[in-house]
């Protein structure tokens, strides 16, 4: 039997179609490939955005920022020397974009103006962290990627 272009062409879409939907049903319907909502609650997330964008603005606009060292030990947040440790007060959430699963937060409690994430906590890969903190009164937010080795 001889196949003309026409015949061809129909047959290499319906092919082509067929690949494609095989992939789609195969995303859809493994649970490695999980399709979960970045953030729970989005709407809600969502119209608090306004006050997120002045804290953030609030930590941009601050002269000695606090820094997040990646080290072997763990993750080092350290606030600058003009922060007095016990009047800052907040929450550290480390979001894992891959699996929700390994998500966590912890509280700030400061030894010499620094707080130490142990390694052990922390998987290898990409961590979005999310450093929500108030000193005398104002509030601070930093965001960072980090990538853990």
């Amino acid at each position: 039997m001889k196949i003309n272009w026409g015949t061809g062409i129909v047959i290499a879409f319906g092919l082509f179609m067929t690949f494609i939907l095989y992939f789609v049903f195969e995303v859809q319907s493994n649970s490695k490939y999980d399709n979960d909502l970045v953030v729970e609650e989005y709407y809600k997330h969502d119209s608090h955005f306004q006050d997120e964008m002045a804290r953030v603005q609030n930590a941009h606009d601050l002269k000695n920022k606090p820094a997040m060292i990646y080290t072997t030990e763990g993750l080092r947040i350290a606030f600058p020397n003009t922060f007095e440790s016990k009047k800052i007060k907040g929450n550290i959430v480390l979001y894992r974009p891959s699996n929700k699963k390994f998500d966590f937060d912890t509280q700030i409690t400061l030894t010499d103006n620094s707080l130490l994430i142990p390694q052990k906590k922390l998987i290898k890969g990409r961590w979005d962290v999310k450093m929500e903190w108030q000193y005398e009164g104002t509030k601070y937010l930093s965001k960072e990627v980090i990538y853990v080795n």
